[in-house]
């Protein structure tokens, strides 16, 4: 396990004598392959968070355990274990956010980790954007489940997010559903309530409350329908084009609601701003 290996912005920190504030936001990485870890430590520390390593299962879940970790980068490919059982054994003890980074690109691979307990997985090679934009969703589910968020409570808030000129409000608490086209007026008749059924309903708080997440198959439907109908995937797709029909712009071209091909659903990921209480139904 290793916390010594100086980044650049670890050097320079060190250089001025400085450490890293504690409020900055701690990565493990548990990654087998040095080149790689060193090429993370920089990309995080350059963009403000903290580094710890490990190289192998053991000493992955011991720190995972011991440092409190406020997100986990793991490798499936481990020298003394699967990355899967790691997940496994990790979600037995805390709900840290992890994020897969895998060379394994199978479908068949993203749904077992996903199902093991990872939150999200990036199939190798990957960007550095789309890693932090992973990150960030990680970190803001991770404060919202322990109610830390701007707010201080566990609350989830009203949902909203605007794609091709839509505008799609949730409102959870308010059991409020709302769309505004932006080629009207926002306050007249560009804005119209949504009519969902019950099971609709319980299907989009679902993916709201893990907006921006690659939810599997398996995972929605024992949530949502429960355990017995695990497995009745075109149940779920036929609600999933049902609410399509209802939000979408052009239901054969989602934008909120996107499909992962053999893995699952993810809800495009809210806009991060202040939004006003719903209005009240008479």
């Amino acid at each position: 396990m290793s916390d010594s290996t100086p980044g650049p912005a670890r050097a320079q920190q060190l250089q001025a004598g400085g450490m890293p504030p504690a409020h900055m936001p701690l990565v493990l990485i548990i990654e087998d392959e040095e080149p790689i870890r060193r090429f993370l430590r920089a990309t995080l520390e350059a963009n403000h968070y903290r580094v710890k390593e490990a190289g192998t299962a053991r000493e992955g879940t011991l720190l995972a355990m011991t440092t409190y970790p406020d997100v986990i980068l793991l490798d499936l490919g481990l020298p003394d274990g699967d990355g899967l059982n790691v997940t496994r054994a990790i979600r037995k003890e805390s709900r840290t956010p992890i994020v897969v980074l895998s060379a394994r690109g199978q479908e068949s691979d993203k749904v077992a980790a996903l199902d093991a307990g990872a939150d999200d997985y990036l199939t190798k090679p990957f960007g550095v954007g789309e890693l932090l934009a992973r990150l960030r969703v990680a970190l803001r589910h991770a404060n919202s489940a322990t109610g830390r968020g701007p707010t201080g409570s566990a609350e989830v808030p009203p949902y909203e997010c605007t794609a091709d000129g839509r505008t799609l409000r949730v409102d959870l608490t308010a059991r409020l559903v709302f769309v505004t086209d932006q080629a009207t007026d926002r306050e007249s008749s560009g804005r119209r309530e949504v009519r969902l059924t019950p099971m609709e309903f319980k299907l989009l708080a679902f993916l709201v409350k893990h907006s921006g997440k690659v939810l599997t198959h398996h995972m929605i439907l024992k949530e949502v329908w429960g355990p017995q109908h695990a497995s009745d995937v075109q149940y779920l797709r036929v609600y999933a084009g049902e609410l399509r029909k209802k939000l979408e712009v052009d239901p054969a071209q989602p934008r909120f609601i996107v499909t992962e091909p053999g893995v699952g659903y993810r809800l495009m990921e809210a806009e991060m701003r202040s939004i006003p209480p719903s209005p009240k139904t008479l």
